[in-house]
């Protein structure tokens, strides 16, 4: 028998690819899933011998750097759990700064949102879940990334309007919309070099890539199209490559958008690009 504290510091020590606190996160997140503890239970002896085979059959997963998320098929997003696929990018903390800004700043009802490149739909569940009486949608190039953001919207009783839709080949499928939101892809080929293999083993490329000779090709065809697409004093909210918020700037303002920003997240990085339609 060993205590749950002193379990979590052996299996941590195991997992080399992480820094140590961080290996310790993970081990205490694979434990909680699959034993239920509540905080004040980890002073519990444990018997190896008695835990289940799936949890050990998880450990080898975080072993090879596969992310927990993917591990355990979901993540948190904004105070609730996401399913998550390999077909979809894992939700970050940033993408939660975006929604919640857009939650702040739009505290009106009846609002028409849509998102592209919705992934897990994390965004536009949110958006309708928090908001008051949105219409919302969601859309994705990729079908198997629409399955689970309708899993996911069935799971939270959201009420998003899920579209399959190439935005590089088609005009966004909705008009008059107050707000259009992405989390496109932003990252260039040539960042693969500075990349975890967590992430480029893992991660669906589709949903993170661009070409090294044209970073802003997503910003460029959806800020176009939002033109067409969002109605007269509607917003446009980009997440956003820290190195690109100058360029995602202008390229907006080059457009005919107004009141244009780039704002910083919480560790002071250029993140998110927001304007309005005049």
């Amino acid at each position: 028998m060993i205590n749950y504290n002193s379990l979590v510091i052996n299996w941590a020590s195991e997992l080399e690819i992480y820094n140590f606190q961080e290996a310790q996160n993970l081990v205490s997140w694979l434990f909680e899933h699959h034993l239920g503890l509540k905080p004040m239970e980890r002073i519990n002896l444990i018997d190896e011998q008695d835990l289940p085979k799936q949890l050990f059959a998880d450990f080898e997963k975080l072993k090879t750097g596969e992310p927990i998320q993917y591990v355990l098929g979901k993540g948190p997003f904004y105070g609730r759990e996401f399913f998550v696929t390999q077909d979809t990018l894992i939700p970050r903390n940033e993408t939660e700064e975006l929604v919640h800004l857009i939650i702040k700043e739009n505290p009106q009802p009846n609002l028409k949102i849509l998102d592209i490149g919705t992934g897990t739909g994390c965004i536009p569940i949110s958006l309708f879940l928090e908001m008051n009486q949105a219409k919302v949608f969601g859309i994705d190039v990729s079908e198997k990334a629409l399955e689970v953001a309708k899993k996911n919207g069935g799971t939270q009783n959201a009420q998003v309007n899920w579209i399959l839709c190439d935005i590089l080949q088609k005009p966004i499928p909705e008009n008059e919309l107050d707000i259009l939101v992405s989390n496109p892809p932003y990252i260039p080929e040539q960042g693969k070099a500075l990349m975890h293999n967590n992430v480029l083993d893992f991660e669906p490329g589709l949903a993170l890539f661009v070409p090294d000779s044209d970073p802003l090709l997503f910003y460029r065809e959806i800020a176009q199209k939002g033109l067409v697409a969002l109605k007269k004093g509607g917003k446009i909210y980009f997440e956003i490559h820290e190195e690109y918020g100058k360029r995602v700037v202008e390229l907006l303002e080059s457009l005919g958008y107004s009141q244009v920003q780039c704002l910083q997240d919480l560790n002071g990085k250029d993140r998110i690009v927001k304007g309005n339609l005049n």
